[in-house]
């Protein structure tokens, strides 16, 4: 719950287009048009990580989310160099990572 609460707080900036999410993503390198296509799709894996019944698609979910964070980090990495606010990522990563742990084994499935 709080991997996709964060997730989906990460997604508002992007999808109402905010001054930094336009900064950040051009700093990167990536075309204004990327921006609110990742806030719509990190929104609605948010969604699809909190609703009990979509099994399947919160496997899916999980998926695209990390893909999102380790994009963001190589991306960071490669234009920036690694610094001290890339801890923030790892601890992202930590949450995410034990958040898709417990999910499995609530759900009945072998982590």
């Amino acid at each position: 719950m709080l991997f996709a609460g964060f997730m989906a707080l990460s997604a508002i900036p992007d999808i109402m287009m905010s001054a930094d999410a336009v900064d950040f993503i051009k700093k990167l390198g990536y075309p204004e048009y990327f921006i609110p296509f990742i806030g719509v799709a990190k929104l609605l894996g948010s969604v699809a990580l909190l609703v009990p019944s979509f099994k399947r698609i919160k496997e899916w979910a999980y998926a695209g989310l990390f893909y999102d964070l380790i994009a963001a980090a190589y991306s960071i990495i490669m234009v920036s160099g690694f610094d001290s606010g890339m801890i923030m990522m790892f601890l992202i990563f930590a949450v995410g990572i034990t958040s898709y742990i417990f999910n499995r084994r609530y759900y009945g499935h072998k982590a």
